[in-house]
């Protein structure tokens, strides 16, 4: 299972994660389909290396034609977010089937404060990093698309639920 491997091998790269998108609404128990699997990163050089050592032992490539040590240039992430409108940098597996990693490069959310208010879920017996309710909800106001509209719906219903 692709989504157990990728997940194992965080983990074992000790690479600092949140998944984001419609995987953390399902790991936080909203029905939603999805193709990809949507990851925030903390950006540092370190945590990058690490990520980026992941993503070769899984053979992951990117889907656009640039080489995945692009990706710890921060100058190149801007020119991707700003000029050219890229949300994510995402990468392919050889894996038939596999969805999508999406890798945010200009997340509109603070990566240390996210961090810290993770919600951890269990794969099996895989900890897996899930942004919090209030992290998911602010990224979908930003994104602003018609389906974030219907995400922050049952994002808002979680959290009033959670609350009381």
């Amino acid at each position: 299972m692709f989504y157990l491997d990728l997940f194992q091998a965080l983990n074992r790269h000790q690479v600092n994660y949140l998944v984001v998108g419609g995987l953390a609404m399902n790991l936080h128990g909203v029905p939603r389909m999805t193709m990809d699997i949507d990851l925030v990163l903390a950006l540092d050089e370190a945590n990058l290396d690490r990520f980026i050592a992941c993503a070769e032992a899984l053979h992951l490539s990117p889907v656009a034609p640039v080489s995945l040590a692009e990706l710890k240039d921060a100058q190149q992430r801007w020119i991707w977010s700003e000029q050219k409108h890229m949300v994510a940098f995402g990468l392919s597996s050889p894996v038939s089937n596999a969805p999508l990693v999406d890798i945010l490069i200009a997340p509109a959310l603070d990566i240390g404060v996210a961090m810290g208010r993770a919600t951890l879920r269990h794969v099996g017996d895989t900890p897996v990093r899930v942004a919090a309710v209030e992290d998911l909800i602010a990224l979908k106001a930003h994104a602003n698309r018609r389906q974030d509209h219907d995400d922050i719906e049952h994002l808002e219903r979680l959290r009033n639920h959670d609350s009381h």
